[in-house]
This record gives structure tokens, C-alpha cells and sequence, in this order.
């Protein structure tokens, strides 16, 4: 498998999720047929998830946050698992990801990037208390602090800018990268999207059901599911 022969010749792999890589953990994308963008609601997905409506409208941000944004009892899949498998290996030194589940984490992935935030952080706009997502799952209404303030989930809205810090890290580590593998992202969201161009090195692998505008760009296209590609490799290396 060429994948294999990459994985094996490579040293210094980074891979950059999108939403394809949960949907096998029974985790719902947002563009593909079934996702959120075509599910029905007062308001489109994009204008509730946004910075503006999230204070214009918090009750039903929050309605809504609750009903789709937390999937907290799902598990890691093949995907998950692989990677963390290359890190402890030495092979795979960041997981940069536009998801905000926290699956990585739970594979038992270290270093883990989020551009878009986790709904696993969720903090007080008033004192800064933090508190899990399941403060937010059992409230009703605008969930509230102790403090009485109200409580924000940590992740990226639409209007927001991504975390400085995250993006620099993230382009820290995709310019020493040998391999690249891009996987369940349509690679259309911006700016997350834009961070590949800071990749110079070997191997660009993209594994997607559909096709990206960086197609022409790759060593490798793989229009599969991203769990079952991965989880045919054979991990090889020293621990990290």
C-alpha cells in the first residue's frame, strides 16, 4: 500500500482533521447530504453558530448548541486510535483539527492543535470560571454561573478569529512536517484551510470521500473513509 510505504519512509507527520474524521464515530458533518447545513431549522446552522446570534439570541443558541453541538458520549474510532498509535511511535508529531469533540484526546492523542476550540471548555464571560459541557447539557435557558454570569462554550463561532496562539503552533509544525495527511475536511473552510500552504515537504495525502481544490497539489488521493484507511497501517518506530 503506498500509504504504508509513506507512513514508514516518514519522520515527521502531521495530520490536519476535519469533520469526516468523527462522522465514524456517529458524529454528523455539516456539508455532506445528511449534515447539519441540510437539516431543517428556524435558522440556518451557520447563523446560529455565529458571534453575533450568540448574543442576539442566546436562548436559542443554546437550544440548539444542546440539541447538536454535544456529543458527549461518543468514542473514538480507528481514526483516533491510528494516530495516537503514531504519536506514542514517534512518527506523528501534531493533530491539527478543525472538530471540537475532543475525540483525539480521548484516543489518548497529546498534542493536539483545535483551530475551532472544545466543547469540553466552557467559561464564565464574567469571572472566567470554567466549567464541562455537561454544566451546559443539564442547564436550561442561558446556562449560568455561580457568579451569575453568563457561561460561553470554547469554541470558534463564525465572526470569531481563531486562537493566535493555536494558528502559530499549528504553523510551527506543518513547516517542519516531512508528510502531510489531510483527511474529512473539504478543505473550503477559511482560514483553517489556508494553514496547508505552510506545509513544504515530501507527502501531501489527502483522504476524503469527495474532491479539494488542493487535488492537484497531493502525492496521494484516497476517496475512502478516513477510519477505514488508517486503520490498515502498521505503525513501525521507536517510543516517542
Amino acid at each position: 500500500m503506498e500509504l504504508q510505504r509513506i507512513i514508514d519512509e516518514s519522520q515527521r507527520i502531521v495530520f490536519f482533521g476535519g469533520a469526516g474524521v468523527s462522522t465514524e464515530s456517529g458524529i454528523p458533518d455539516f456539508r455532506s447530504v445528511d449534515g447539519l447545513y441540510n437539516q431543517h431549522y428556524a435558522y440556518p446552522p451557520e447563523t446560529i453558530l455565529s458571534h453575533s446570534f450568540f448574543y442576539r439570541q442566546s436562548e436559542e443558541f443554546f437550544r440548539f448548541y444542546r440539541d447538536k453541538m454535544l456529543p458527549l458520549s461518543a468514542q473514538p474510532n480507528a481514526a483516533h486510535l491510528k494516530l495516537a498509535e503514531l504519536e506514542a511511535a514517534g512518527k506523528l508529531t501534531a493533530v491539527i483539527t478543525q472538530n471540537i469533540d475532543g475525540l483525539h484526546q480521548k484516543a489518548g492523542s497529546r498534542n493536539v492543535l483545535e483551530l475551532h476550540g472544545s466543547i469540553w471548555r466552557n467559561y464564565c464571560q464574567a469571572c472566567g470560571k470554567f466549567y464541562g459541557p455537561e454544566h451546559i447539557r443539564d442547564s436550561e435557558g442561558i446556562p449560568l454561573c455561580s457568579c451569575g454570569g453568563r457561561i460561553k462554550p470554547d469554541v470558534v463561532l463564525y465572526e470569531e478569529g481563531l486562537d493566535e496562539d493555536t494558528l502559530a503552533q499549528s504553523i510551527h509544525h506543518l513547516r517542519l512536517a516531512d508528510t502531510l495527511i489531510v483527511a474529512g475536511t473539504s478543505l473550503t473552510v477559511y482560514p483553517a484551510a489556508g494553514l496547508i500552504r505552510y506545509f513544504k515537504g515530501k507527502h501531501l495525502v489527502l483522504i476524503n470521500r469527495d474532491a479539494t481544490p488542493m487535488d492537484g497539489l497531493a502525492t496521494l488521493i484516497i476517496h475512502e473513509n478516513v477510519g477505514q484507511v488508517l486503520s490498515r497501517l502498521t505503525v513501525q518506530g521507536g517510543q516517542a
